[in-house]
């Protein structure tokens, strides 16, 4: 499929805005903001992101910059071109992108962010609805994707969900490409659901893995993981077909297994004894599954579902629980009237 060169704006300069900059411009005219003017000023000037994707070259093409209303303006005004508005922050930071965003004209809003929005207990979408209202279309970018190797120019899979047909279409126009294969669903709440319970669950495995439980331990974590996300999600109105998908299985087993997930590292670090302060700290980026943890127990308890795994990492994480005893508290658990 070819792709018709398009504006693109990534508002947010981590690990992923940068991957995901970096991929699109090689087909399209890409502009990366960042809040912090002096290091952006440093990563066009080394054409490198050394805070956050250290060891991948910015494209000479790829514009950078800190200023919101020419970041924005770059896609407004895209008057002969399909244009898209991509936002690369974390959960927590979503509400307060999309309030220097009200008032201003927006082609549309993509959001790359995978989690529960704390305390409100949003998925992305609501928080958008809640703040932009219905006026400016939006969609969830997702799947099983590492901003390492998708910098690296290596395969991934994605799904774009939105209610507008037609946003999937634009999104699946210019991001579909290279090595970036693009799928459509019209099943936003399912999307988001998978992609964010997934990383509670690489924390288990990760703290799994740590205690040296073994490889039968990590595949009964991952499949009971994929029951807890269907459970959830079917409670909120996600379609079960979608959690067998790139969004909910494919990103589970990412997530769990591969080397470079921040989430699957605090696990791994948990099960070694250390501070979830000091894990955080040292990893100098996001681990989305820390926060979410919180906010989907909090949310399956108002629900009724059932999600022993995620209760048992969320004790761990802010209750002080033993990973060991977590492991214990899921062992002894009654299977009886609960599907394999």
């Amino acid at each position: 499929m070819a792709s018709p060169v398009g504006r693109i704006t990534v508002l947010g300069a981590g690990a992923w805005g940068t991957a995901v900059a970096i991929a699109l411009a090689a087909r399209h005219d890409v502009l990366l903001w960042g809040r912090n003017g002096a290091a952006m000023a440093e990563m066009a000037e080394q054409r490198e992101n050394r805070g956050y994707l250290p060891g991948f070259a910015l494209p000479p093409q790829l514009r950078i910059g800190a200023d919101f209303g020419a970041a924005v303006a770059h896609v407004a005004d895209a008057l002969d071109a399909p244009a898209l508005l991509i936002a690369a922050c974390p959960v927590a930071g979503l509400r307060p992108l999309l309030e220097q965003l009200k008032g201003r004209r927006l082609p549309n809003v993509v959001w790359l962010c995978k989690g529960f929005e704390y305390g409100s207990g949003l998925l992305p979408h609501q928080v958008v609805r809640a703040v932009l209202g219905d006026a400016v279309a939006g969609a969830a970018l997702s799947g099983p994707s590492f901003a390492q190797e998708v910098a690296r120019g290596l395969p991934c899979a994605l799904t774009v969900a939105s209610e507008s047909a037609a946003l999937c279409e634009r999104v699946v126009a210019l991001v579909h490409g290279g090595n970036i294969r693009v799928y459509s669903s019209d099943d936003l709440i399912g999307v988001e659901v998978g992609g964010a319970v997934k990383n509670v669950l690489a924390i288990a495995t990760g703290a799994a893995d740590g205690l040296g439980l073994g490889l039968n331990a990590r595949a009964a974590l991952i499949t009971r993981g994929l029951a807890e996300i269907t459970r959830l999600g079917a409670a909120l109105g996600g379609q079960a077909a979608t959690f067998m998908g790139l969004t909910g299985m494919g990103d589970l087993i990412l997530t769990c297994t591969g080397d470079l997930s921040r989430n699957r590292r605090v696990g791994l670090e948990l099960a070694r004894g250390k501070k979830l302060d000091d894990i955080v700290a040292e990893l100098g980026h996001v681990a989305e599954g820390v926060p979410c943890a919180r906010a989907v127990r909090e949310l399956a308890a108002r629900l009724g579902v059932d999600m022993p795994i995620t209760n048992a990492v969320a004790g761990v994480l802010f209750d002080g629980d033993d990973p060991r005893a977590m492991v214990a508290q899921l062992l002894a658990r009654d299977p009886r009237g609960e599907s394999a």
